[in-house]
């Protein structure tokens, strides 16, 4: 696939105006003590309950809350902490971000895996069905008018949060051995200079790694292993459900498109331009959910700048909205994220019932 070069005046006056900010602000594009203190809070969100399962003992609802708070902790390491690390825009070090970006193992993931879906696959084809696995994630969802529709697909506006609630346990289980079997046959990991056999092998030892100091572990010192086995899946089931309505109200709404290639692999949009058609803001004036969902509310600001950390994004997003309409170019956003979370769901019931 091609993208469109023309309109390049846009990317140019973006660029300028947005590096101007940085430098007339003395700014990094990386990480500052607020990032730092966000860093901290969030891995003590998931490590400190965790901890405390082996020092103390709980009654089962105690326990219970325990393995919950370890469930936002996970979703808020995945979008404020791992996510620009394995962008490369935590830091300017490349050791810090691949060191904060392993944090991915820790709560079940692949650091190689998700970069591949998420920074090459889901950046560059965004809303792109057949390339984008974000929006090709499930064949019980329908999240592209150029998918094939089946009868049960009428239902997935209702049973859709059931199965986001299961993200991180598929994620967890089988998605990222799926995943990497897969990227081999495509040659993905030829065309990234990434060893299979090395791959595969480092992947079985983080899962077992992960399985033994997450599941076993708690299974041996709990006061019964079922609270160890129910506290598991709660902490899944939140994180999974955060982390799916959050990526999903960006690009599964009615105002985004989904652009199909020309005949010869070409794109109508230059690739800026491109993101601005398939990608929505949320809840830009809430502080407090902004700061829980690492910045991915601002995800216009964030799929045009990958690699400017996400901190920065609220300051940023005027410069980008005003270029834009300049240009005439959409700038797609939702006052709340209950509203983004309504338009979601009416997308979710019009892909279930349109051909």
């Amino acid at each position: 696939i091609q993208f469109n070069n023309s309109s390049s005046e846009f990317v140019k006056v973006l660029r300028k105006r947005v590096n101007g900010y940085f430098k007339e602000n003395n700014l990094s594009k990386n990480n500052n003590s607020s990032m730092i203190l966000k860093s901290i809070v969030m891995l003590s969100m998931f490590f400190l309950p965790y901890a405390l399962l082996y020092i103390i003992n709980f009654n089962f609802f105690t326990y219970l809350l325990m393995w919950v708070v370890m469930g936002f902790g996970m979703a808020g390491i995945g979008m404020s902490v791992m996510h620009d690390a394995n962008h490369g825009s935590y830091s300017k070090s490349k050791t810090v971000n691949l060191i904060m970006g392993y944090l991915i193992h820790f709560i079940g993931g692949s650091a190689t895996n998700w970069k591949l879906q998420h920074n090459v696959l889901h950046h560059s084809y965004t809303n792109i069905s057949g390339m984008d696995e974000d929006i090709d994630l499930d064949p019980l969802m329908r999240f592209s008018p150029d998918q094939k529709r089946k009868k049960f697909h009428r239902f997935q506006h209702i049973y859709a949060w059931v199965l986001y609630g299961f993200m991180t346990i598929s994620w967890a289980l089988d998605k990222d051995f799926q995943q990497l079997f897969r990227y081999k046959r495509k040659g993905l990991l030829k065309i990234h200079k990434i060893n299979f056999s090395k791959s595969f092998s480092f992947l079985i030892c983080s899962k077992l790694f992960y399985y033994g100091y997450m599941l076993v572990l708690p299974i041996i010192v709990s006061p019964s292993w079922w609270m160890a086995l129910v506290g598991f899946f709660v902490m899944h089931f939140i994180a999974g459900f955060v982390l799916a309505i959050v990526f999903q109200c960006a690009h599964v709404v009615e105002n985004a498109d989904y652009p199909k290639p020309k005949e010869g692999g070409n794109m109508e949009h230059n690739w800026f331009a491109h993101q601005l058609h398939t990608t929505s803001n949320f809840a830009s004036n809430s502080r407090l959910f902004s700061w829980f969902v690492g910045g991915l509310n601002f995800q216009v600001e964030h799929h045009l700048f990958p690699n400017i950390c996400h901190v920065h994004y609220k300051k940023i997003s005027p410069i980008v909205k005003k270029t834009a309409e300049e240009f005439g170019l959409p700038y797609h956003s939702f006052r709340t994220f209950f509203d983004a979370l309504s338009c979601h769901t009416r997308q979710l019931k019009k892909l279930g019932i349109a051909n």
